[in-house]
């Protein structure tokens, strides 16, 4: 990501990690956590972003260092400066979604596998999906916010589109 300055935009992840700790000071771990709870089911946000990213943050003042938790875990704070950034990235053009699903790509090249190996990679991803849909589903139930609803509810409708290639695939 390189020093964070106002002539350059933040990143999504710099831009999710700094949403979250709008919640209080969080450590990397609780960051991944939260990141995956709150919106994993569109936006993934790994560790070793997080990671990349926290330091960062931290170098271009719109972080700073909290209490040192158990294990030598670092809380990280939101600064006023980390909170305009955040607020400008909040307002300004999103730019175009860019899908990464490590399944689609691997059903792009499934051709390459032999048919028993299709048929599993179809069958384990079927599996996980459906899982996913009913994770999905009762986490849409419990949001009371209209916008985060919308997110819950895409979620769902992304979900069951990805069974529905899977279907479309055949067993």
């Amino acid at each position: 990501m390189g020093k964070v300055t106002d002539q350059n935009a933040l990143n999504a992840t710099a831009a999710a990690l700094l949403g979250l700790l709008h919640d209080g000071p969080m450590t990397g771990g609780q960051l991944v956590a939260a990141a995956t709870e709150r919106f994993g089911g569109f936006f993934s946000v790994t560790r070793s972003q997080v990671y990349r990213e926290l330091p960062a943050l931290a170098d271009a003042g719109l972080l700073r260092l909290g209490k040192q938790g158990p294990r030598s875990s670092q809380q990280y704070v939101l600064t006023a400066a980390g909170k305009k950034a955040f607020k400008s990235w909040l307002a300004s053009e999103p730019g175009q979604d860019q899908l990464r699903s490590p399944l689609i790509l691997r059903l792009v090249h499934a051709g390459m596998l032999t048919p028993k190996q299709r048929s599993a990679l179809v069958e384990s991803a079927r599996a996980t999906y459906t899982a996913e849909l009913d994770e999905a589903k009762q986490a849409a139930k419990s949001v009371d916010d209209p916008y985060a609803k919308a997110a819950a509810d895409f979620t769902v409708a992304h979900v069951r589109a990805v069974l529905k290639l899977l279907d479309a695939i055949g067993r």
